[in-house]
């Protein structure tokens, strides 16, 4: 059986996820679609500390990103759309047919949950179809245009009204789509009015969605485990990846390896694209460029892999109570070439225009050097620039 280290695994992980490329090549709309193209998704965030995260992640691919590209690919070009994998995200529109099965799958899901009814009143459908009504009479609409009133007002972000509700369950299930975006918030439309040629192709059986969420998951990998190639896309079940990996297995086109590990831990049995060592001898050389991890970046998403290739911990502790955070609010892993070095917590104060470091922490056995604390500063000053920010402090 072959075995894959963990710095094979890392140089293929990077090379597939973008982070071997160089960042100085020209952005463009057609540029970042490739982009997205490659990930394969692009996770949708709100939380706005120093920027959202999918900027953050296209941003650290290509310096010169700007988030009107993005923006123009999914509302005037309509080449990405918003729906969900692990959690929101932006994805190719080549891919929507396979979302078909997951709109069903998600309907069953969503009618099974307590908050169906609670959220959504005595009679759920009713309330469904009084929305979907009015989107079909008076085109794309907000959730606030549909009235609160006075005797409900808002009580927090999670606080939906029953249009709301109805809202995400249309979107969530297939039948809405995301227009576009004022200020964050979702414009809801017609899915056939949204992505007509997208909404007329036929969904795929079951035997192709199992095909194309494994094989893109390992394209997009290079070597994993079963587990991790049903978690890539969330999909497909494991039962279902791992019948995948040995039909895969059997007619040759997949290797079977030993997935070494960076923190001391047993190897795995997995895995992998079948010309993986010739991938990772034409491999790119990695930047000695510092590049700066959004949280939700698809290399940091799954922790357990983390810390299998990069021995590095990490944890997103923005929810967790101040007093009760080992690093920060909204930290961010450092990446030289193909480690993470450590990991710093930045915010963005719009008031003064000043990206402001509160915190950096270096790995363990790693030496802050003249050179590691220049290249870190030229990384702060690329992001401070894209994000509008004037001065560095910190």
């Amino acid at each position: 059986m072959q075995l894959v280290t963990a710095a094979d695994a890392r140089a293929l992980l990077l090379q597939a996820q973008g982070l071997l490329d160089d960042p100085t090549r020209r952005a463009s709309a057609a540029s970042v679609a490739k982009l997205i193209e490659r990930l394969g998704f692009v996770q949708v965030d709100s939380i706005h500390r120093v920027e959202r995260a999918h900027h953050l992640i296209l941003g650290a691919r290509l310096d010169g990103y700007r988030p009107a590209l993005l923006e123009r690919l999914a509302f005037d070009k309509r080449a990405i759309f918003e729906h969900w994998t692990h959690d929101a995200a932006y994805i190719p529109v080549s891919l929507f047919p396979y979302w078909k099965l997951r709109f069903e799958r998600r309907e069953k899901q969503m009618r099974g949950k307590r908050w169906f009814k609670t959220r959504l009143g005595a009679d759920p459908d009713a309330t469904i179809a009084r929305v979907l009504r009015r989107i079909q009479r008076e085109g794309a609409l907000r959730a606030r245009d549909f009235e609160r009133g006075a005797e409900r007002p808002s009580t927090g972000w999670w606080d939906w009204t029953p249009e709301k509700t109805a809202l995400e369950f249309l979107w969530q299930s297939g039948r809405l789509a995301i227009a576009g975006r004022e200020r964050f918030d979702k414009i809801y439309d017609l899915v056939e009015r949204v992505l007509p040629e997208a909404h007329a192709r036929p969904a795929p059986s079951h035997a192709e969605h199992v095909e194309w969420a494994c094989s893109s998951a390992l394209e997009r990998l290079g070597a994993a485990t079963s587990g991790e190639l049903a978690s890539f896309w969330r999909a497909v079940s494991a039962r279902d990846a791992a019948e995948w990996c040995r039909q895969a297995l059997s007619q040759h086109r997949v290797v079977s390896v030993t997935l070494g590990a960076a923190n001391g831990a047993a190897p795995r049995p997995g895995v992998a694209l079948a010309d993986w060592k010739s991938r990772v001898r034409r491999a790119p050389e990695p930047s000695a460029e510092l590049r700066l991890l959004a949280p939700f970046d698809p290399v940091l998403r799954d922790r357990l892999r983390l810390e299998r290739l990069f021995a590095f911990d990490y944890r997103f502790e923005a929810f967790t109570p101040a007093a009760k955070r080992r690093y920060g609010y909204y930290v961010l892993p450092i990446l030289e070439r193909d480690r993470l070095i450590g990991r710093l917590d930045p915010r963005h104060d719009r008031a003064r225009g000043a990206l402001v470091v509160d915190g950096l922490w270096w790995e363990p056995g790693i030496r802050p050097s003249a050179a590691r604390k220049r290249a870190l500063t030229r990384a702060l000053e690329k992001l401070a620039a894209r994000i509008g920010a004037t001065s560095v402090e910190g």
